[in-house]
């Protein structure tokens, strides 16, 4: 066991119960697995833009918030008696090893390809892993789709119920039947925006979010990272026409778009030449 590893659990742990106990922060005192709701995706989405950037110091502190989050929140449930955090930790590695029979050993009630449950290729330990949850730990819904959190954002939530009904044979045959499909959506958010009914609009406008996102979940591209990548992009070449338009004197206005165009393009340019 790694020694120094336990101790630096030890010591978050030590430090979130001295943060919550008597004479603690009242900050922290206050709140409640609700409060910190917000803080703990946020945390989350602030360390993928870390990933994405590939700066592994800030990939550290991120990370560490997320810790800090996580076992925040295990703390409060166990204060209340819910559970203990030492529980939670017990838990999801008894389901890791349950899971992976191909690299721990046999699962009880569970033969899998072989006697040991061994598997070569990815798609085969995934299929094996749905099987373990549903056929040995019970975890059955009256759909597969309810197996997708409610609670996620709805580009990742879209992503992923489009994975799950892939799974069950329901998915186009090909990449090249989804470009129509986009172009179809496309055509029909057109034709609602002619029309000028915004519940229309509201509507064939997330058809064609939806069939973008099936056409990344093809591609093999997390639509919640790629948007979150534009983002970072998007922000970095505002960032420059603002500041050129300011060294330039010249107000940000809509009469003004030509230049803030140039400045735009001049932003593009100089991501080029670095890469």
């Amino acid at each position: 066991m790694n020694a120094e590893l336990c101790g630096s659990f030890e010591r978050l742990y030590e430090t979130i119960k001295r943060l919550r106990g008597p004479g603690g922060c009242p900050w922290d005192i206050e709140q409640t697995p609700l409060s910190l709701r917000e803080t703990l995706i946020e945390e989350a989405y602030e360390t993928v833009e870390a990933i994405t950037d590939g700066e592994s110091g800030h990939v550290c502190e991120e990370l560490g918030d997320v810790f800090l989050n996580a076992v925040m929140l295990g703390y409060m449930y166990e204060q209340e008696g819910s559970f203990t955090v030492a529980e939670a930790l017990d838990g999801v590695s008894d389901k890791l090893i349950r899971r992976h029979p191909h690299v721990f050993g046999a699962t009880e009630g569970f033969a899998g390809p072989d006697s040991a449950g061994r598997t070569d290729t990815a798609e085969k330990v995934l299929a094996q892993w749905d099987q373990i949850k549903r056929g040995i730990e019970g975890r059955t819904a009256d759909s597969v789709l309810d197996e997708v959190s409610r609670g996620m954002p709805a580009l990742e939530r879209s992503h992923k119920l489009q994975k799950k009904a892939a799974k069950s044979g329901f998915d186009w045959a090909s990449l090249d039947d989804i470009w129509p499909k986009v172009d179809e959506e496309l055509a029909e958010l057109r034709h609602a925006v002619s029309s000028g009914q915004a519940e229309a609009i509201e509507d064939e406008l997330g058809d064609v979010l939806f069939a973008v996102v099936n056409l990344a979940r093809r591609l093999k591209v997390d639509p919640g990272v790629a948007l979150t990548r534009t983002n970072a992009k998007f922000t970095r070449r505002f960032k420059h026409v603002e500041k050129s338009m300011k060294a330039a004197g010249i107000p940000m206005t809509q009469d003004n778009l030509a230049t803030m165009d140039r400045y735009w393009d001049e932003a593009k340019k100089m991501e080029k030449n670095k890469s």
